[in-house]
């Protein structure tokens, strides 16, 4: 049983942003931090104040987590990045919003005395005196302080007041995990109502000490314990009156949920997955029809998310080809026209595009990326529209002549024509790349549409059916927004997105079998009308073979996947070599090829060499971020692991960018998160001739200075699949309509009334309907009676540090 958090996170766009360069514009993007800890950085939209970025993330994380926070930020090539200003959404608002908080919001200025991060361990206590009683203080140490200084650190001490008397402790020197273990005493006067201050500093020889954060203590409670010790969360200054400038720095449109989810042991959630998957294995000859219930149930709005927690499940359950069928046949059934085809936002369209992007994203990768890369590459001006051609010039044997509308027209029509043409054949060779159970389900919808629509007039309809999913539903999309699809780093400048949009749309018209409609409809679209014919013919080709798989060769290409390790993360990263011994000693950082799978971590020199395995998966221990000041580089990750000897290991692995160092720490974590002796602690630093760079702690095997956050991950689309937490979002949207489903089964019953019990299996035969308000009531139950369930206050502080 375990309680778990993630927030839904869509940064939509900003507006009316200030301008930070000197050309009157900036070049905006944005920083997610969870508790100061950023894990999202956007695109860059460069030379604009109403920046549109239009991503989606979710995280998963721990409940304890306080306040998420967007910054704005302008980048800048030579010096620092310009920040503009920031939103921050406490736990307590998004908890307020069930639904989700969406909408505009002001930018605020940042307010260096706000932006404090990290705890502090104290130690209180309440002792006799010959007088009167005292208040002893002994500040014990602090984790994760916020860098102040260049150096990547600060020079931490505490002051401490009480009644006018202020006390402070020593300073260490470039720490962010600083110990102190010094006590302090103050008389104490029984009934006293003030508070007693615990303040921490940046010490700073030339300008003013920066503040750190602060621990307001109640006395009065403190008084009534006699004693108590933990780790305190700092908290900023918010004293002092700051001038609000709402709306000045612009607004940031964005969409955050807040989930959070009990999820049972997997035996309580058996009765529900066994009967939805005897509803699928019975198909439409099933009496209960739990399906179509659903789907009837279902709003708009949440049907996307209900589509992806089904298919997830029926897929962990091997039953994911049997349940898009399913759905398949009851679109069919209800569909006349052969034109209106799977065109709703169905269940099964729904369904269908979360299960390409969930088993066919690798498939896309491998067919798209190598032209999706070289669109960006050439950067060539393209453009079909006559209303819409820019007349540029260009040079010609040193000569300059200005391009005419006809020449831009035809150059734009050879180059689409390329792309389109580099994509077709590269789909028309992908046959036996596409994976075995992406093959068999459009087998199972060509058949059923072919069964349904036969006859000469009806031809094309199977093929359509097909490529309106491939093609209208996944490459499409992909192509126009290669960013979300994971296929590039950045958004596509304004030339780019539009000769990736023209290519979108060829591909449409191909995919729509190059109907009469879609050519009247964008009458300027002709120059590529012979590239279009002729990959229709092509496509057709590659459906008629894609689908031309049987029982036993799609169970011999499924055997022959499993027998591979599939890579859950791959790519360059730059591993950490240290040269020499002594004072001169020397480190620095090679680059090579890795990929993670559920057996290993391994390395190569090149994508296609071979590779060495460098860390089991079942040896690793944690996989954490490092201190920039530590390497002097940013991005850097450790993965602690103990080799064959059981002797404890450290590799530390850089990375590009924050969002590829947060890619690569979530993939390690959800590999290894069922591994033994996982640790609770470790050091952000590195240990550099006889000490700790972090906390300088002298013992390389002690206990490490910070908490490991092994529960922060972001989602991806290859996630393992977590077939409790699948169940458990299920059992929440039925619960959600169980009103209806109450309704539906007094229509079924003749009349019972509605909230009335189910027969017990002994009584009579109960209908699927039935047994799933049973099993739902059994559910609500388990709930109810479980632990994690009772909301529960989080302490001020934290009793003892995780080990």
């Amino acid at each position: 049983m375990a309680k778990r958090s993630s927030l839904s996170i869509r940064i939509v766009e900003g507006k009316n942003l200030p301008a930070k360069d000197i050309t009157g514009s900036s070049d905006p993007y944005c920083i997610v931090k969870v508790d100061n800890e950023p894990i999202i950085r956007t695109a860059t939209v460069w030379k604009t104040l109403c920046p549109f970025w239009g991503e989606e993330y979710q995280v998963h994380l721990p409940p304890t987590f306080h306040a998420v926070a967007f910054y704005v930020m302008d980048e800048d090539a030579l010096s620092r990045d310009d920040v503009i200003g920031k939103v921050c959404l406490t736990r307590d608002t998004l908890a307020a919003h069930p639904k989700g908080f969406s909408g505009w919001t002001h930018l605020m200025e940042v307010d260096p005395d706000e932006e404090v991060q990290g705890e502090i361990h104290l130690r209180l206590e309440v002792l006799p005196g010959a007088r009167a009683r005292r208040l002893r203080c002994s500040v014990l140490e602090a984790r994760d302080l916020a860098p102040k200084d260049r150096n990547g650190a600060s020079d931490p001490f505490v002051r401490v007041r009480y009644k006018g008397r202020t006390q402070e402790t020593s300073i260490v020197k470039k720490s962010c995990y600083p110990r102190w273990n010094e006590t302090f005493e103050f008389e104490l006067e029984e009934g006293a109502a003030e508070a007693l201050c615990v303040e921490a500093w940046d010490w700073d020889l030339v300008s003013r000490n920066d503040f750190l954060g602060k621990v307001v203590i109640d006395v009065q409670r403190l008084w009534a314990a006699q004693q108590e010790e933990g780790w305190f969360r700092l908290q900023p200054d918010q004293s002092k009156s700051r001038r609000r400038d709402e709306g000045n720095l612009g607004s940031l449109q964005l969409e955050v949920r807040l989930r959070d989810e009990t999820v049972l042991p997997s035996s309580c959630y058996q009765p529900l997955v066994q009967l939805l998957c005897q509803e699928v294995k019975l198909g439409v000859q099933g009496p209960g029809q739990l399906i179509p219930l659903i789907e009837e149930t279902t709003s708009t709005e949440c049907r996307q998310d209900v589509a992806t927690n089904l298919l997830k499940l029926f897929l962990g359950q091997g039953l994911a080809k049997d349940f898009l069928d399913l759905l398949f046949q009851l679109e069919l059934s209800r569909t006349s026209e052969a034109n209106t085809l799977f065109r709703s936002n169905s269940l099964a369209s729904k369904s269908m595009e979360s299960f390409l992007k969930v088993a066919g994203m690798r498939y896309l990768h491998s067919v798209l990326g190598p032209i999706i890369n070289k669109v960006f590459e050439e950067k060539k001006y393209v453009e079909l529209d006559p209303s819409k051609v820019e007349v540029k010039d260009v040079g010609c044997s040193g000569l300059h002549r200005p391009q005419t509308e006809a020449e831009v027209l035809e150059q734009s029509a050879q180059t689409l024509r390329a792309h389109l043409g580099a994509l077709l054949s590269a789909l028309c060779r992908s046959v036996r790349a596409c994976p075995a159970v992406v093959r068999a389900t459009f087998r199972q919808l060509f058949r059923r549409v072919r069964e349904r629509f036969p006859g000469a007039q009806h031809e094309n309809v199977p093929f359509i059916a097909v490529t309106s999913f491939l093609c209208l539903r996944f490459f499409s999309p992909a192509i126009m927004s290669p960013k979300l699809f994971h296929l590039r780093e950045r958004h596509a400048d304004a030339r780019t997105s539009r000769t990736l949009l023209l290519l979108a749309k060829a591909v449409q018209n191909v995919g729509n079998m190059d109907t009469p409609a879609s050519r009247t409809k964008e009458a300027w679209m002709e120059p590529l009308q012979p590239t279009v014919r002729q990959g229709v013919a092509q496509l057709k080709d590659f459906i008629t073979k894609l689908v031309d798989i049987e029982e036993k060769d799609e169970l011999d290409l499924q055997r022959t996947l499993s027998l591979q390790a599939p890579p859950v993360k791959e790519g360059p990263l730059f591993i950490h070599r240290t040269k020499g011994k002594g004072p001169l000693m020397s480190s620095s950082f090679k680059k090579l090829y890795f990929s993670l799978t559920t057996e290993a971590l391994s390395f190569a020199k090149t994508p296609s060499s071979k590779k060495s395995a460098l860390i089991k998966l079942a040896n690793i221990r944690a996989a954490e971020k490092v201190e920039e000041k530590s390497f002097g580089s940013s991005h850097v990750m450790q993965v602690i692991y103990t080799d064959d000897a059981g002797r404890p290991q450290t590799a530390y692995l850089q990375c590009k960018c924050v969002n590829e160092l947060n890619q690569w720490l979530s993939a390690l974590r959800k590999v290894s998160i069922n591994n033994t002796g996982l640790l609770g602690s470790y050091h952000p630093g590195i240990f550099r001739g006889d000490k700790w760079s972090c906390c300088h702690q002298r013992e390389k095997t002690g206990r490490g200075c910070d908490k490991t956050r092994s529960r922060v991950t972001l989602q991806e689309w290859n996630d393992p699949l977590d077939h409790d937490l699948e169940a458990q979002l299920i059992y929440r949207h039925l619960l959600s309509v169980e009103a209806m489903l109450w309704e539906k089964h007094r229509e079924l019953s003749g009349g019972a009334e509605a909230g009335t019990e189910p027969a017990s299996p002994g009584e009579a035969p109960e209908d699927s309907l039935a047994r799933l308000l049973r099993v739902l009531r059994d559910l609500r139950e388990a709930h109810s009676s479980s632990p994690a369930s009772s909301p529960t206050s989080e302490p001020n502080c934290l009793l003892e540090l995780q080990t």
